[in-house]
């Protein structure tokens, strides 16, 4: 007989959930528990290691590229995410040789549950008001108003058509970037999908507009609003 897994239960709303964040059912479509998402997320290189697959990453060393994190760390929170239920892995666990490292399974595939998180935000909306983005209240009026128009829980929902809103967006975002900091492609890439799917066309806008500049790669802030309290 095989051996089986224990693991532990709670709930979400009213369904069973194990200790990976999964409901019993199993289904694609159930709700991770929002606590489980944002524990995941919470430590650094997990964060990195699931924006490089949410960019496109699917091998073991496309998403430590991506990441920036050498192979023992990126399969540390691959294994995380997985057991957490945010992506899924299409072959069996990585495996560990006798007295060394861990290995990754031959073929293993990554991919974001979309799914799942889909319905954890539906869930959360049938349940609290929505906030469009963090720190909303500092902003003046009119920028608040447009970004609210756009964007919800730090998303953005759609790239204005008009170019003067687009550029209250391009603003905001051009916020992100530290000035005199210089960034390379692959984290520019990073920062700016966590807002949007797109990030070439975001990437664009903000060097085309002059917020942010480009040379060989590399990307440093130019332009935009700058807090100078």
């Amino acid at each position: 007989m095989r051996p089986t897994m224990a693991s532990t239960v709670s709930l979400v709303g009213s369904r069973p959930v194990d200790d990976r964040g999964m409901a019993a059912s199993g289904r694609d479509d159930d709700a991770i528990d929002p606590s489980i998402v944002v524990g995941l997320l919470a430590e650094a290189s997990r964060l990195r290691v699931f924006a490089a697959v949410a960019l496109g990453a699917t091998t073991l060393s496309e998403v430590g590229a991506a990441a920036a994190l050498d192979t023992s760390s990126t399969l540390r929170a691959l294994d995380r995410l997985v057991t957490g239920g945010l992506v899924s892995r299409s072959s069996p666990r990585p495996g560990r040789v006798a007295g060394g490292p861990r290995v990754a399974a031959p073929g293993a595939t990554y991919r974001v549950r979309q799914e799942r998180i889909t319905a954890a935000a539906r869930t959360r909306a049938e349940q609290a008001p929505p906030v469009a983005f963090e720190g909303e209240e500092t902003l003046p009026d009119e920028q608040r108003e447009v970004l609210r128009n756009f964007m919800a829980d730090g998303r953005l929902a759609s790239v204005p058509v008009a170019r003067s809103k687009r550029l209250i967006l391009l603003d905001f975002l051009a916020g992100r970037f530290e000035p005199g900091r210089v960034y390379p492609e692959r984290e520019v890439n990073l920062m700016l999908g966590t807002v949007h799917a797109d990030y070439a066309a975001l990437r664009r806008y903000l060097v085309d507009e002059g917020f942010l500049e480009r040379r060989d790669g590399f990307y440093w802030r130019a332009g935009g609003t700058f807090d100078i309290s």
